[in-house]
């Protein structure tokens, strides 16, 4: 072999290895990156959580709202990457009140906290107070009288089946009669009746096939607007007194 073969391929083989170790540099430059800047993320302030950045939307009157803050803002100064939002999120939802709650993220400094409030559709005597409670029968508040606009139901909290039965007939109201009820008793699930704020009383059974009794009672309030009681527990053949 040539001296100058040789020096040939001494010059390939150094090149080769030049570029091998250009490789591993740059793969070494990168993961340096790449670590530093899990490193900025997960444990310096740059991205940390600031109290002026958290937004709270949703609540209402019936939720604590201080407590929420409270909740969402005990982590400022936190790195947002290292937020244990699932944690937050079920103290959140122990609250009264409270329904759902969505906590995300706002980079690079904030949280957006939405709170789906349980909304109170009757209330309901207990001993000397009212409670407030929503469409499933979750208690929403306690009050000493009952809000404007939320009917009273006389029936007692601990007959679960008949009080369920009175809500799911509340809650599938229209706006514009469930803002007529006054008063709602249940004797038993199958003797579900509203008074509205005119005298009317409705009786409706139980609580199946409400859309189609509910159909019932607007027609015959607008056939026969004397009627002061309608029977609509047999929604096929609904009566009129």
């Amino acid at each position: 072999m040539s001296t100058a073969m040789a020096d040939r391929l001494a010059e390939r083989t150094a090149m080769r290895r030049h570029r091998a170790w250009r490789r591993v540099l740059a793969w070494v430059v990168a993961l340096v990156l790449v670590v530093g800047a899990a490193v900025a993320a997960l444990w310096s302030p740059v991205l940390a959580l600031e109290k002026a950045e958290v937004t709270v939307s949703g609540v209402d009157e019936y939720i604590d709202g201080a407590a929420v803050r409270e909740i969402v803002e005990a982590p400022v100064g936190t790195p947002l990457p290292r937020l244990d939002t699932v944690a937050m999120r079920e103290e959140v939802l122990g609250l009264r009140g409270v329904k759902d709650v969505r906590i995300a993220r706002a980079w690079p400094h904030g949280l957006a906290v939405e709170v789906a409030p349980r909304v109170p559709v009757a209330a309901v005597p207990d001993g000397d107070e009212l409670a407030l409670l929503d469409s499933s029968g979750v208690r929403v508040a306690t009050r000493e009288a009952a809000p404007k606009g939320l009917p009273q139901v006389d029936v007692p909290l601990d007959d679960a089946l008949a009080l369920q039965a009175a809500l799911h007939v509340l809650a599938a109201l229209p706006a514009r009669l469930a803002g007529q009820v006054e008063h709602v008793s249940a004797d038993t699930q199958d003797a579900v009746e509203t008074v509205l704020d005119d005298g009317t009383t409705v009786r409706w059974g139980g609580s199946s096939d409400l859309p189609l009794k509910v159909e019932a009672v607007r027609t015959l309030r607008s056939l026969d607007e004397g009627a002061r009681t309608i029977d609509v527990s047999s929604p096929e053949l609904p009566v009129t007194r």
